[in-house]
């Protein structure tokens, strides 16, 4: 069983990339889902113990910025036995406000959140509780690469990255 936990810039991609590597494997927990619900994060943390409870895999789709996000997660993976993985999209500010731009209705974010994101974003490590971090990219065609980033001793052996195939390719 695994915790999966998206860190990146809004428009960066990681609704894309989760619906094309944990479609049908994972439990799809994100604030977007509930905009309007008020205490956002412990309905949230409500979604994700659950899951885990009943030993369903978790993906959280949602910018993640900084380890007062990652803490709560981590501690919920760890209390239910999971693996605890990260998957970083490095920020791309021009990208992600071309990408924000072109959204429509309640899709698209103030550029100035994009920005308040950004000054909070950092990226995760090991050494905050992950099992594993991940790197993710666009591919130039339409896709995404997924590495594994080397700091603090992880290789290639490591990685138990996901599914290969529509347009997610594990290097």
């Amino acid at each position: 069983m695994e915790l999966v936990v998206l860190v990146g810039l809004q428009a960066s991609g990681k609704s894309t990339f989760r619906a094309r590597a944990f479609t049908g494997t994972h439990a799809v927990v994100s604030k977007d889902l509930f905009r309007r619900a008020r205490h956002r994060q412990r309905r949230q943390m409500r979604l994700v113990e659950e899951a885990l409870g009943e030993g369903v895999p978790v993906v959280v789709d949602n910018t993640n910025p900084s380890p007062l996000e990652w803490a709560p997660l981590i501690a919920a993976g760890r209390a239910h036995g999971a693996r605890v993985l990260a998957y970083w999209f490095p920020p791309d500010v021009a990208g992600a406000l071309e990408r924000n731009a072109a959204r429509e209705g309640h899709e698209r974010v103030p550029d100035v959140g994009v920005y308040a994101t950004l000054k909070r974003l950092r990226r995760p490590r090991r050494a905050d509780g992950f099992d594993l971090v991940h790197e993710v990219t666009f591919d130039g065609h339409g896709g995404f690469l997924v590495r594994p980033l080397d700091d603090d001793e992880e290789s290639a052996r490591d990685v138990d990255p996901p599914r290969s195939g529509h347009g997610v390719t594990s290097l």
